[in-house]
């Protein structure tokens, strides 16, 4: 069976002990925790990506921010295989202030008080590396119900660029 393949962005905004989480209010991942972010376009780069996705989703735009995560999920979407290819950026400038808007609720947390109950299955077993500056290789199996099959994470000095 032939599997879809996702490009997607993920962002978090990092201030000192503190990083910036969003309560996702509807769609994928509704009443989950995460980063902000989603779905490359097919004239779009990661970073452009990135971009749009952050100033729509809480209306800030990254100015200084770099790759520290490469994540592939073989999971389920809307009940299709799915190949998910997240591109995890951290970013610490940035224009404007994060805002609510119809999708996504900001919020700040101390990076030692992550709400890791209230996010993704998976984000346990990476976001703590990325909060403690590394960068990080995964590749995680989930089923129908998103619970986690295997995972692989390792980390990395170098991660790729640009879309494989």
């Amino acid at each position: 069976m032939t599997k879809t393949v996702k490009q997607l962005t993920l962002l978090f905004l990092r201030e000192d002990n503190r990083i910036l989480l969003a309560m996702k209010k509807r769609g994928f991942g509704v009443n989950r925790w995460n980063g902000v972010g989603g779905k490359v376009e097919a004239d779009e780069s990661l970073e452009m990506a990135m971009v749009r996705e952050t100033q729509e989703e809480i209306g800030v735009t990254p100015i200084n921010y770099k790759k520290v995560g490469d994540i592939r999920f073989d999971e389920f979407f809307k009940g299709e295989p799915t190949l998910m290819h997240v591109h995890v950026f951290v970013a610490n400038q940035w224009e404007g202030s994060p805002t609510e808007t119809e999708e996504m609720k900001p919020a700040w947390f101390d990076v030692n008080n992550i709400p890791y109950a209230q996010m993704w299955p998976d984000d346990p077993y990476w976001l703590p590396l990325v909060v403690d500056g590394y960068k990080v290789s995964a590749d995680f199996t989930l089923d129908e119900n998103d619970v986690i099959i295997s995972s692989d994470v390792q980390k990395v000095e170098e991660l790729p660029a640009r879309l494989e």
